[in-house]
């Protein structure tokens, strides 16, 4: 019988956990590829992007035991599966193998996930917390791709589940009390982050959109790896 495997673009780490409820620490990053959305500031478009990028040179099939054997190393207390969309890997018998070797590891897992498919019993069961990034307007894509109703009702149903939304104006923050409040995002678990790749966009958006996440009762992020390592890939 043939080890499972998955498709990777990286594992790098131990780095830290550069946004949301777990910002600052210690993480290693499993990242595979593919994706079923296409924003046009994707900053991984190498895990899916064909026309830019030769996708045979970027993804590799990897075992599941190299694959933990290298999130492992160095001791992290969180390991991330992201993407790419991670969730598009969870029918194939490498994703149960990999949670598994994790689990038993007994480190956190994170899975970072657009939003727009939901989580089978056994990811859930699984997995310590859904970092989920629903898509705005601004990333170009279609509403009725990035915005899927019944699987943001199940990623809230898990109690695993918090919303991240990337924002750079006062308007965006709107976006995101509305989506919240169609959706039945409680707003204690959405995390409003500026848009950026340098910590001076990222300081910029960030005096625009505080008050108003404040103002929504939502909680704020920063994106930390960036401030530290800016556009640097794999940190």
């Amino acid at each position: 019988m043939t080890d499972p495997s998955l498709v990777i673009a990286e594992v790098f780490g131990p780095t830290v956990q550069g946004e949301g409820p777990s910002t600052g620490r210690r993480a290693s990053f499993i990242r595979l590829g593919a994706c079923n959305l296409h924003c046009t500031w994707c900053d991984t478009p190498y895990t899916w992007d064909a026309r830019r990028f030769d996708l045979r040179a970027e993804l590799t099939r990897t075992p599941v035991d190299e694959i933990a054997s290298r999130a492992l190393a160095g001791d992290p207390g969180i390991v991330v599966i992201t993407g790419g969309e991670p969730l598009l890997h969870q029918h194939r018998p490498g994703w149960a193998a990999l949670l598994e070797a994790l689990n038993d590891a007994g480190v956190e897992v994170e899975v970072e996930t657009n939003g727009t498919l939901a989580p089978t019993t056994e990811t859930a069961g699984r997995v310590a917390r859904f970092n989920v990034s629903p898509k705005l307007a601004h990333s170009g894509d279609l509403e009725r791709d990035r915005i899927k109703p019944r699987a943001l009702k199940a990623l809230v149903e898990t109690g695993r589940a918090i919303f991240k939304f990337v924002c750079a104006t006062a308007d965006d923050v709107d976006e995101v009390r509305h989506l919240a409040d169609t959706h039945g995002l409680p707003a204690r678990t959405v995390w409003v982050m500026p848009e950026g790749t340098d910590t001076a966009a990222l300081d910029e958006h960030l005096a625009v959109i505080t008050d108003p996440a404040i103002a929504a009762g939502f909680n704020l992020t920063t994106r930390l790896h960036v401030h530290v390592w800016g556009n640097e890939r794999a940190r």
